[in-house]
């Protein structure tokens, strides 16, 4: 007799998010896309069409897709996101040209 074949754990699709911050405003920054699969796939590929920088963070990604668009994020996802927009901010020089 054969056993039942196990299911096999199928990863997750993609998921991604893209953040608005305006340093000008007061507020955190906020959620203007997000989703899983092909929409994921579609966000990314629209920023780096835009020249703006992407990120991968699965574990941040997951928390920001569960947001409503236009929410700014949470304080529980501040370290996390001031982490992203340091990084993002650092890029500025090179994407300039700059030294």
């Amino acid at each position: 007799m054969s056993r039942p074949e196990k299911p096999r754990h199928e990863a997750k699709p993609r998921r991604a998010a893209a953040l608005r911050y305006d340093k000008s405003a007061s507020g955190a920054p906020k959620v203007i896309a997000a989703g899983a699969g092909l929409i994921a796939d579609r966000i990314v590929e629209l920023a780096r069409e835009q020249g703006v920088p992407v990120r991968e963070d699965p574990a941040l990604a997951e928390a920001l897709v569960r947001l409503e668009l236009e929410q700014e994020i949470p304080s529980e996802l501040f370290v996390a996101v001031a982490e992203v927009l340091v990084w993002a901010y650092g890029l500025e020089p090179k994407r300039l040209g700059a030294s």
